[in-house]
Parts: structure tokens; C-alpha cells; sequence
């Protein structure tokens, strides 16, 4: 080899840019693109199924902390200040919980009535050991022994809570387990005191104060943003606002979805862990039972548990199940649903990566070239699940009803105020898409109104939230009103109004001297005539005078 051959070989081990395969000038890119087409033609089926089975799966699961000092407070708040009633002392209620709430992970360590676990094992084995953290342990243990591969991986918040939550699992596994603390998965609002910011506690503290004194191994630290060497809130200016939490639960959700594709790129012997488990049986798998998490597996499967907290883990989950876009929560916009957990309640995940196609060839092409990886999807197997509390133990659940706290998480009354939106057809989002067709086909007459097929249709929707209330759909060309329907249950609060009212204000913009439509019920007609339109002979509505129609 020559020496510019050897400098260009060099610059591309290096990462350069890698513009042509020995020099010759035939593109990278290309020769992959060939090869791959080649490969594929040859030796995958002829009538490969779009909606396949992926062959890789790792198990994921959500657990949130056992209870807290915060828990506590909120219950006791609702009970003194008489929450759910019409004598509800709202302001009592907040001054009552801004002075006893604590960010910093601070638990109940009252001896008498203690929920949680602390931090060696003598405190959590002995007679009066917190329940709820050891009973997630005697429950995790057995079942990962025997149905994860090893290590088990575990992702936890850097807040004091999980930690000590988890670490009487963490100090029966011992070197079985894969510790990792991550700095964007504490709970919302961040770390203060009565707004004033506090850092929390970096990587040597987490360390030396929670991790080496139980026995657990030293713990990996990612995303803290000021550096671990400083509390994984240094970075804060205030407690974290709602819209904030949003950006960080997105941030959290790619670098969790990354995560796990790592996982599921891994090639060789050890990823003999990573499979399907409820399809590709082995004949001495069959006597085994999916629903059984205690038992015995022939094949251990990979697993990563991820400790966190009720509200933020219902950020992520909300994105795990509608995506991205479609589940923020911002200023004055409401819940569109929420994920509600008990202390140490876990929801169960499956996350697949994609299949390869038969054939050795293509096996080992295909993944030189594209390394094996998730596709960002996901099966909810389980959510909020406490087996390690049911039967006798079930005195301990707490955390996962309104009267905890869950209540406070919706808006106020004000922002639930109807909003109106126009969009031509073709742009509407497919979310509002999807109900407005929904609510065409379940309260619109199976007779279709005529359109002359010359305009372009506007639809304009009235949304509550996310949730759209009304729709009507307006051709600019002829000035007809079609498909005008109201939810029955929002009939009385004016939705139909506020949508020929959008609809009259859009024709004076655009020049529409003449609004028309076809009503085909009585109640229809009698709601257009309250409006403005005339009938004519024919049955059809029409309002002349856009400009001055009395709505």
C-alpha cells in the first residue's frame, strides 16, 4: 500500500469523510444501496409481510418511588383544609403545603408509621422495616434472578426518593446490577425550597451517602447539565415550570428511546437476551407462562428498569403511547390524559427493535452496515401494577388516587374555555382530522348535503383542549355551509354559535357576499333561523347580509 493510500485509509478509521472504496470513485453510499438491494432480493421472502413480528424485545419497566414526606403532606392538606367540598379552603390549603413540601427527597421517619426504605440492610430487614420499598424487593429480586439476563439495568432519578426506594434491590443483586443515575429524570418543578433553588446532590454524594453504605455498586451518572461533579440541579434558576417539564419529559423520552436502541444494537453472544418471548417459543419453553414473573425461565430476557416519578413518568408515558406533539401540556392548554401510579407502582413495557430477514448473508450485511436497532415502539403490557402489595399487604398501597394529590394536576376551569380554529382541508392536523370525521359519521344525517365540487372546503372546529366540541366545513367558491355538527353534550354552551360566527367572520375577509346551506332536520333549521338565514323554496338557508347577520 502506498503512503496516500495509507493516509486515506487512516482518515476514514479516523471518521473522515469516506468518499470512494479503494480510490476507484464509486461512492460509499452507493455500494451500500447495492448491496443491500442484492442481498435483500436474494434472500428475503418473496412475500414478507408488512406488519411482521420484530424478532428483538427488551423488557422495560416503570417504577415509581415508594411514599414520600410530599406524599404525606398533600394527603394531610386535603383532610384540614377539607379538599373535594364545597367548604375547600384553597388558600389555607397551598400555605399549609408551601411550608411543609420538600423537593430534596426528604421521607417519612417517623418510626411508628414509616412507608419507606432507608438506606442499609439492617434498617431494612429488621422488625420495624418500611414496608412498601422492601416489599417491592422481595418481589423484584426473585423475579429478575430468574427471568432477567444479567446485569439488569436500572436508569433512576438522581432525587434522594428513588434511590432509596430501590437500593434494597439494588443491595441483593449486588454486582447483577447495572446502576445508572440520570439527571433529566427527577421529578417536576426540580429541586427547591419555598422557591428558592437548591443543587441537590452530585455524583460523589449520591455515592458516598446512598449507594457505598447499603453496599450497592458505584453508579454511572448521565445528563447531570451543570457536570456531576455539581448537584443535578445546579443548573436551576426556580422551581421548573410546566412547560418546561414538557421540553425536558421530550428531551428525557429520545434519550431513553436511544438508550434502548444501544441496548438492541448489541451483536454477538450477549444478545442472545434479546428476543420475542411470547412468539419464538423453544419446545422446553412451552409449560412456561408469560404471566407468571416468578418462576424459572429457560431463556432470561434483558431488562432495564427505570425509577422514577408519578408525574414526570406520565409525561413519558403519554409520549410513549400518542407521540411527540401531541401530548404537551403548555400554559392555559389542558391534560389530554395523565398516567396515575401508587408508590412503587410499575408499569410494564415491551420495546421492539427491528427484524432481520433469513439468510446469513444478508444477516451479516445488513448489519455491518446498519447496526441492529429499536424503531421507537412500544407495547404497554401493564400500568400501575403493586403484586408485591396485594392480599395482606394491601394496607400499604398509597399515592395512586385524586385524594393523594392526582387531582391537582388538572387546569383550572378557565382553561377549559372553547377555542376556535380554521384550516383548509388539506391542513388540518391529523389529530383534529380524526375527530371531526368521527363526529361527522356518528351525528350527521347519512344523507350527504350536495356540493358542487368547484371551492375548496375550510373547516373550522371549535376545540375544548384537545378535544374538538363542533365542526363546519365552508366552500369559498359557492358560500355553502356544510357538515355543521355540535357534540350533544356541548349543545347548550353555545359551540354552534361560535362556529357560524367563525364562519361569518371568515366570508366578510375573504368577500363572501352570500353564506347558504341545506339543514335536513328541524332542529337544524330552527338553529340557522335563530342565526340570520332565510329559507327559500327549495328548503335552502341563506344569509345575505354576511357583514350585519345577527349572530
Amino acid at each position: 500500500m502506498t503512503e496516500p493510500e495509507t493516509k486515506k485509509e487512516t482518515a476514514v478509521a479516523e471518521g473522515g469523510v469516506r468518499r470512494s472504496i479503494s480510490g476507484q470513485g464509486f461512492p460509499y453510499c452507493w455500494t451500500v444501496v447495492v448491496l443491500h438491494v442484492v442481498i435483500v432480493t436474494i434472500v428475503a421472502p418473496a412475500e414478507a409481510h408488512p406488519l411482521r413480528r420484530p424478532a428483538f424485545v427488551m423488557k422495560v419497566r416503570l417504577i415509581r418511588h415508594a411514599e414520600s414526606q410530599n406524599n404525606q403532606v398533600y394527603r394531610d392538606a386535603r383532610k384540614i383544609y377539607k379538599g373535594g367540598t364545597t367548604d375547600f379552603d384553597l388558600s389555607g390549603w397551598l400555605s399549609y403545603v408551601d411550608e411543609r413540601r420538600m423537593t430534596l427527597g426528604g421521607f417519612r421517619y417517623e418510626w411508628d408509621v414509616i412507608h419507606l426504605a432507608r438506606t442499609s440492610r439492617q434498617l431494612c430487614f429488621n422488625a420495624r422495616a418500611p414496608p412498601q420499598a422492601q416489599k417491592l424487593c422481595e418481589y423484584l429480586v426473585p423475579h429478575l434472578r430468574n427471568q432477567a439476563s444479567k446485569p439488569v439495568r436500572f436508569v433512576i432519578s438522581p432525587m434522594q426518593r428513588t434511590i432509596q426506594t430501590i437500593l434494597p434491590t439494588l443491595e441483593e443483586l449486588a454486582d447483577d446490577a447495572d446502576v445508572m443515575i440520570n439527571g433529566l429524570y427527577f421529578e417536576s418543578e426540580g429541586c427547591h425550597t419555598r422557591e428558592k433553588v437548591e443543587p441537590g446532590m452530585n455524583a460523589d454524594e449520591i455515592n458516598e451517602r446512598l449507594l457505598h453504605p447499603s453496599g450497592a455498586r458505584s453508579a454511572r451518572f448521565e445528563a447531570f447539565q451543570s457536570g456531576a461533579e455539581n448537584g443535578w440541579y445546579a443548573h436551576g434558576s426556580g422551581p421548573e415550570t410546566r412547560p418546561e417539564s414538557e421540553v425536558r419529559a421530550a428531551q428525557f423520552t429520545v434519550w431513553m428511546m436511544e438508550y434502548l436502541d444501544e441496548q438492541l444494537a448489541e451483536f454477538g453472544d450477549s444478545s442472545g437476551d434479546i428476543f420475542d418471548a411470547g412468539v419464538t417459543l423453544l419446545p422446553e419453553e412451552v409449560h412456561e407462562s408469560y404471566h407468571d414473573r416468578l418462576s424459572p425461565r429457560t431463556r432470561q430476557r434483558r431488562t432495564a428498569i427505570f425509577v422514577g416519578h408519578g408525574d414526570f413518568m406520565s409525561l413519558v408515558l403519554k409520549r410513549i403511547v400518542a407521540g411527540f406533539g401531541h401530548s404537551v401540556e403548555k400554559e392555559k392548554v389542558p391534560h389530554r390524559s395523565a398516567f396515575v401510579h401508587n408508590n412503587t407502582g410499575i408499569t410494564e413495557l415491551e420495546y421492539f427493535g427491528e427484524r432481520d430477514f433469513p439468510g446469513l448473508v444478508y444477516v451479516m450485511v445488513h448489519f455491518l452496515i446498519h447496526r441492529r436497532t429499536g424503531n421507537g415502539r412500544f407495547l404497554v403490557m401493564s400500568q400501575n401494577q403493586v403484586p408485591h402489595l396485594s392480599g395482606p399487604n394491601a394496607t400499604y398501597i398509597t399515592g395512586g388516587g385524586l385524594k393523594d394529590g392526582w387531582s391537582y394536576l388538572m387546569p383550572t376551569d378557565g382553561c377549559l374555555d372553547s377555542e376556535v380554529s380554521i384550516a383548509y382541508a388539506d391542513e388540518v392536523q391529523p389529530h383534529v382530522e380524526e375527530q371531526t370525521e368521527a363526529l361527522k359519521s356518528l351525528y350527521l344525517s347519512k344523507k350527504k348535503n350536495p356540493r358542487d365540487g368547484r371551492g375548496k372546503d375550510l373547516t373550522v372546529v371549535v376545540k375544548q383542549g384537545l378535544q374538538v366540541v363542533g365542526c363546519a366545513s365552508l366552500d369559498e367558491q359557492s358560500g355553502r355551509v356544510s357538515d355543521v355538527v355540535v357534540r350533544p353534550s356541548a349543545r347548550r354552551s353555545q359551540v354552534g354559535k361560535s362556529l357560524i360566527e367563525a364562519v361569518r367572520q371568515h366570508a366578510e375577509e375573504v368577500g363572501i357576499a352570500t353564506l347558504t346551506t341545506k339543514p335536513d332536520t328541524d332542529e337544524s333549521k330552527v338553529f340557522f333561523e335563530k342565526l340570520g338565514f332565510v329559507s327559500d323554496k327549495s328548503g335552502t338557508f341563506v344569509c345575505t347580509n354576511v357583514a350585519g347577520a345577527k349572530l
